[in-house]
């Protein structure tokens, strides 16, 4: 098992701890490296999901639950890398939204596993040549 950075609907996923296997290899991976990896593009994408449905009280308890997690930014290099994956998906005619390659780009910048339940979304990353790593905990 490498070091991973987490998708948001897989890190979700072990915040609701519903499904076995993803909290089977969360629990795994958690006695390998002590901490979870995600980046501010999945905060972001879990405070605007609970702020949409006016649920505050969640985003208070999901900011505290992020003191033993590593939180990687989107800095200047993985923001190229993020606008050469995004205009390639767009040029092709295959666009995924700006969160996706977002998060796609950190991991390649930080090479790690990008680990998502989101495979078709990130597969076509991979076919345009980009060296991204996945893994399905699903």
């Amino acid at each position: 098992m490498d070091k991973s950075l987490l998708d948001t609907d897989t890190f979700s996923e072990i915040l609701k701890g519903k499904n076995l296997n993803v909290t089977h290899q969360a629990s795994h991976y958690y006695r390998k490296f002590t901490q979870y990896t995600i980046s501010t593009i999945t905060v972001l994408e879990i405070i605007k999901g609970f702020h949409k449905v006016q649920r505050e009280s969640h985003i208070e308890q999901f900011l505290s639950t992020l003191s033993n997690t590593e939180i990687l930014t989107l800095n200047l290099k993985s923001a190229e890398l993020t606008g050469r994956i995004y205009a390639d998906l767009e040029r092709t005619g295959q666009p995924i939204g700006r969160a996706d390659p977002m998060i796609a780009a950190i991991a390649l910048e930080n090479n790690l596993v990008l680990v998502t339940g989101n495979m078709r979304h990130y597969q076509r990353i991979q076919k345009l040549g980009y060296s991204l790593k996945l893994d399905n905990w699903k």
